[in-house]
C-alpha cells in the first residue's frame, strides 16, 4: 500500500494561503457585502479572500500530486529590502508626496537583487516613478499630492 506523501513546501504554502484567506473572508463579513451589481465595502475583500482560499486549495492538491524541490536558503537580502519598501512608501507618501515616496520605495526594493547596479537601480526607479505618475495621476485622475509639505512645495 502506497502511503500518501506531500511536498512540504507546497503543503505549507497551501495551508498558509487557506488560513489567510479564511481570516480575511471572516473579517470582510463584518462589512456589508452587497451584490455583484451593487457592491458593498466588504464585497471585493471577500472575493479576494475567496480567491486566496481557492489558490491555497489548488496548491494543496498539487502538494499531494507532485514532489517539488526542497526549500532552499532564505533570501535575507530580498526580505530585508523588499518588505520594507511598501512600509517606507506608506510612511513617506504624506510628507514627501507621491513622486519621492515611489522613487525611494522602488530604489530600496531594486537592491534586493545582488546583481543590481546603482545606475540601473536609479534608471529603474525613475522609470517606475514616471509610469506610476502617468497611470495614477493622469490616467486614473487620483487626487494625491505629487510633492508633499516636507519638501516645501
Amino acid at each position: 500500500m502506497n502511503s500518501l506523501k506531500f511536498d512540504t513546501t507546497n503543503l505549507i504554502c497551501g495551508l498558509l494561503l487557506i488560513a489567510t484567506g479564511l481570516f480575511f473572508a471572516y473579517q470582510s463579513l463584518e462589512l456589508e457585502l452587497g451584490t455583484a451589481l451593487r457592491m458593498g465595502p466588504g464585497y471585493f475583500p471577500f472575493i479576494l479572500a475567496c480567491a486566496l482560499v481557492l489558490f491555497g486549495v489548488i496548491i494543496l492538491v498539487q502538494a499531494a500530486r507532485v514532489q517539488g524541490e526542497p526549500i532552499g536558503p532564505i533570501a535575507w537580502r530580498g526580505i530585508l529590502l523588499i518588505l520594507p519598501a511598501p512600509i517606507i512608501f506608506g510612511l513617506t507618501v504624506r510628507g514627501l508626496g507621491f513622486v519621492p515616496a515611489i522613487f525611494i520605495a522602488a530604489l530600496v526594493a531594486s537592491f534586493a537583487s545582488s546583481r543590481m547596479k546603482p545606475l540601473t537601480a536609479l534608471v529603474l526607479s525613475v522609470a517606475l516613478t514616471i509610469f506610476s505618475v502617468l497611470v495614477f495621476s493622469y490616467g486614473l485622475g487620483l487626487p494625491f499630492r505629487r510633492f508633499g509639505p516636507w519638501l516645501g512645495f
